[in-house]
């Protein structure tokens, strides 16, 4: 299992510190490291600074938003910092949902997601094979556009650029079980949310059928300390947000995951809480059980025992959300 480091996107500000934390996991042999993007910093930039300031380790965006950007602006994005960093590249996307897409991006958010998916990787392979001009009948991503409102001028084009690698990997954010299962037909990896050890099957069936070679890299947050208890607060922080306010009441992906894998009464009411404006009561909501299971926290020898089960499932990259050198170093340890 490689290790990777995960450093999310900015909060009020540039983060400090994510270079030095980059480098450190270079030399400790980490494989990877990610940036993400939400309503505010993008993925991109941080990471093509970060590739100015090391050599080996490769960059990934866990994940670039479809929404922000057409699929040919975005694989314009991947083959020059892949270019630029000497063929390090991993382009993990995500959909996101109808709150983000609809309320910051300004689109509509897609009746059919899995369709919009699959086109959209679809004109971002054709730009990096680079075969021919880029051409999809597509209902959402059209090549060249001919809806009514255009002009019927477009002409099919092929990148300017000789992209350095046809086959850069692409990897794919994913929560439902058909999403899943589509993953694993179109991407080359899945970048799996609140991955449990022990609940594969929440993802569904795909998960026990993987392609050889598929990347399973799902993000967790790790934190070597005395106190587990204190430890797990920042993982219920994150959970809280992200299942009480990353989307709508109605329509919440990441609540309905957490409520398939077997907490659907603590999800509905952490909602419930945080729409409420009682944000500090739908944290203190985050079951300890269920944020412990998704996370490695606690003293060494604990996070050494939890780390064997995520190395004996399908999980070939563990991204590390941490910003402790010291956590970071006793994790390449027990993973040597």
């Amino acid at each position: 299992m490689r290790l990777g480091l995960a450093l999310g996107y900015w909060g009020r500000g540039p983060s400090a510190g994510h270079v030095e934390l980059a480098r450190e996991a270079e030399r400790l042999g980490y494989a990877s490291v990610w940036t993400a993007e939400s309503w505010g910093s993008d993925a991109f930039t941080p990471l093509t600074w970060i590739a100015a300031r090391t050599s080996r380790i490769a960059l990934g965006t866990a994940v670039a938003q479809m929404a922000a950007r057409s699929p040919t602006t975005t694989a314009m994005h991947a083959l020059t910092l892949d270019h630029l960093s000497g063929g390090r590249m991993l382009l993990g996307l995500g959909l996101s949902g109808p709150q983000v897409v609809e309320g910051w991006y300004g689109r509509p958010f897609p009746a059919s997601p899995l369709t919009a998916t699959r086109e959209y990787v679809d004109v971002v392979r054709q730009v990096l094979r680079r075969a021919g001009p880029v051409e999809l009948d597509g209902r959402f991503h059209a090549h060249p556009y001919r809806g009514p409102d255009g002009t019927g001028l477009g002409k099919p084009l092929k990148p300017i650029t000789h992209p350095l690698r046809a086959d850069l990997p692409v990897l794919l954010g994913a929560e439902g079980p058909r999403n899943v299962a589509q993953t694993t037909r179109i991407a080359d990896g899945w970048l799996p949310l609140y991955w449990s050890p022990s609940r594969p099957d929440a993802y569904g069936p795909a998960v026990a059928e993987l392609p050889e070679g598929f990347r399973v890299a799902p993000m967790a947050q790790v934190r070597v300390c005395d106190d587990v208890t204190e430890g797990l607060l920042p993982v219920k922080a994150m959970l809280g947000f992200y299942i009480g306010g990353m989307g709508h009441a109605r329509r919440n992906f990441h609540a309905d995951l957490m409520a398939r894998m077997g907490y659907e009464e603590e999800a509905r009411r952490i909602q419930a809480l945080f729409l409420a404006g009682q944000r500090e009561q739908a944290v203190l909501a985050v079951p300890d059980a269920f944020a412990d299971e998704i996370s490695l926290v606690g003293p060494r020898a604990r996070v050494a025992e939890r780390l064997e089960a995520w190395r004996e499932g399908p999980v070939t990259d563990l991204l590390a959300v941490s910003p402790d050198p010291h956590t970071l170093r006793v994790l390449a340890e027990l993973n040597s």
